[in-house]
């Protein structure tokens, strides 16, 4: 895969939501390939974590640490599974140390399209909030679908960023920042359908998930389409992704949450979703793309419920796709996950 030029960060608030957002409406941007190969930053003082790196079971490495205050940090992992050097936002717990006997239970939130690894500290006080909660955070890339899946790519290896996730991250997490085995993932939009896909497709490895506006049921015809407005708009072939719908459909089928619900059983479940304001919201664009996904997320907690798996559902009137929502619903959200990490939340 050759590489593709750097996306672009608008500086309006706004526009950067947009950005976040599934984006079904935007004009098509035009680029290259899959990935984004992203040269490492000017390196600052590593935590005492860095002296003792080592690989993952696949050779995976952390070739590059840097320190942006004293609790957060960006790796750069050369990840086999993706083909590329990765970025991930590690948050540390206050009380965190090297030479500590203990481990600490690991966050995931993941990103939603159009989005990288800097998206939840940039648009939300997520770092103030974990403050006093004494977990590792972790937010890493998955390429700017925000899909952390096992790509189709017509056979061929590389963009697996389901792998380079739920494999060799957590594993140099946990040989060099102390990661301990009890995880909690989280998501918005495309980062949502990463959470309840990852938790479905490894049971039992993380306690909670939760899904903010996430993509739910992508076997849904209507979804599949809003998938492959997702791609083009990214300059992606559709089919590259996980297929043909008709002809892979089996492919489809192993990464969808909806037909892998039953898998989901015994994690702890929140699932949030705004009905949208359409065309008559403050925002439009965001209202619409909310409301995009609203039959689809009835249809996977209807799934969950007929399965006798509970989970805490919050639908809600009007709402709309970007930051201000998804920060509302995470913090909602706190009680499941600190409860799949064996966390208080007094």
């Amino acid at each position: 895969m050759s590489p593709r030029p750097a996306r672009h960060r608008a500086p309006a608030a706004a526009s950067r939501n947009r950005l976040a957002s599934l984006g079904a409406a935007a004009t098509l941007v035009t680029v290259t390939a899959l990935g984004t190969v992203i040269a490492p930053a000017a390196l600052g003082a590593a935590p005492a974590a860095a002296a003792g790196q080592q690989t993952a079971a696949d050779g995976a490495r952390i070739v590059a640490t840097q320190q942006l205050d004293d609790r957060t940090l960006d790796l750069t992992v050369d990840s086999p599974a993706v083909g590329k050097q990765v970025k991930a936002r590690v948050i540390l717990p206050a009380n965190w140390s090297a030479d500590a006997t203990r481990t600490w239970p690991v966050l995931y939130l993941l990103h939603g399209g159009h989005d990288d690894y800097t998206s939840w500290t940039r648009e939300t006080d997520v770092e103030q909030f974990l403050a006093d909660k004494d977990v590792l955070t972790v937010m890493p890339d998955a390429g700017p679908t925000g899909l952390p899946t096992k790509w189709w790519n017509f056979g061929q290896p590389g963009g697996d960023y389901e792998t380079f996730q739920s494999v060799e991250l957590m594993q140099l997490l946990q040989n060099d920042y102390r990661a301990g085995s009890a995880r909690a993932i989280a998501g918005v939009s495309t980062g949502g359908y990463g959470a309840m896909a990852m938790a479905a497709r490894y049971p039992g490895t993380f306690g909670a998930a939760a899904s903010y506006s996430g993509v739910l049921n992508t076997t849904d015809l209507g979804t599949a389409r809003l998938l492959g407005t997702i791609l083009a708009r990214e300059g992606i072939y559709p089919d590259m992704l996980w297929g043909n719908l008709l002809f892979n459909l089996a492919n489809w089928i192993s990464r969808n949450p909806t037909d892998q619900a039953s898998r989901l059983r015994g994690t702890q479940l929140y699932v949030s979703q705004g009905k949208g304001g359409g065309i008559f919201s403050q925002d439009p664009e965001g209202g619409i793309l909310e409301s995009s996904l609203w039959d689809q997320a009835h249809t996977f907690t209807s799934k969950l419920s007929s399965l006798g798996i509970p989970a805490t559902v919050h639908y809600y009137d009007g709402g709309v796709h970007n930051w201000p929502n998804w920060t509302q619903e995470f913090k909602a959200s706190w009680p499941v996950l600190a409860k799949g990490l064996g966390l208080t939340t007094g």
